[in-house]
């Protein structure tokens, strides 16, 4: 798993007032715990560009004043409304300690029910996976190449070694669905014998009255 570097300033002072004072001068409130000592300090809003608004998962390297620490991003706040970054918490990452993160799914191969006109829906993006950061990929590749139309991949059909999904077992991650052309397709047969039915019968009556 990759890694960016980021750079941070004590906070002397940890209330609202500061941390308005902070947000007016495009710096975010965040606090680093999960080690020995909880730190509370503030970044540059900008400096969150290649954690935050990206989809790739990563590790930090923070850097406080010079105290290097390692990290994982746990929670970020945004205002509802402007959409702004509010406040970051921060875990500290901890030799043999566990830790939950949130990884992109991806998916591979070629389905060949999406070949026969069916439709990919992947409906998990990420998946929620606990374990040791050195186990953590940076992606989980889900295989496609089985999939029939109507048939999908649960969390559970997913093993990886050393890591636990704290998703529920039973949700579907990615699935092949029926489109419309498919449905319509397979109803052509159906529908014109019910409509030469009709017809047969009409020809077979004069034939029985002789």
């Amino acid at each position: 798993m990759k890694s960016v570097s980021i750079s941070g300033s004590p906070r002397v002072n940890v209330g609202k007032t500061d941390a308005t004072a902070l947000r007016n001068a495009k710096q975010v409130p965040c606090v680093l715990y999960g080690g020995k000592e909880q730190v509370h300090f503030s970044v540059l809003e900008a400096d969150f560009k290649n954690l935050i608004y990206t989809p790739s998962v990563n590790t930090v390297n923070l850097d406080i004043a010079g105290k290097k620490y390692n990290a994982i991003l746990q929670e970020a706040q945004f205002h509802s409304v402007k959409d702004n970054l509010l406040h970051v918490d921060f875990l500290e990452i901890v030799a043999g300690k566990p830790v939950t993160m949130n990884i992109p799914v991806r998916t591979t191969g070629t389905s060949p029910g999406v070949r026969n006109g069916g439709k990919l829906n992947k409906k998990l993006k990420t998946l929620r996976v606990k374990g040791l950061v050195e186990k953590m990929p940076d992606t989980i590749d889900v295989a496609i190449d089985n999939l029939e139309i109507g048939q999908g991949v649960r969390v559970s059909d997913i093993k990886l070694d050393g890591l636990t999904f704290l998703n529920a077992q039973n949700i579907t991650v990615v699935s092949v669905q029926i489109t419309r052309a498919v449905a319509a397709e397979a109803a052509a047969p159906a529908t014109a014998a019910k409509a030469a039915a009709p017809a047969a019968a009409k020809a077979a009556a004069p034939a029985a009255k002789k």
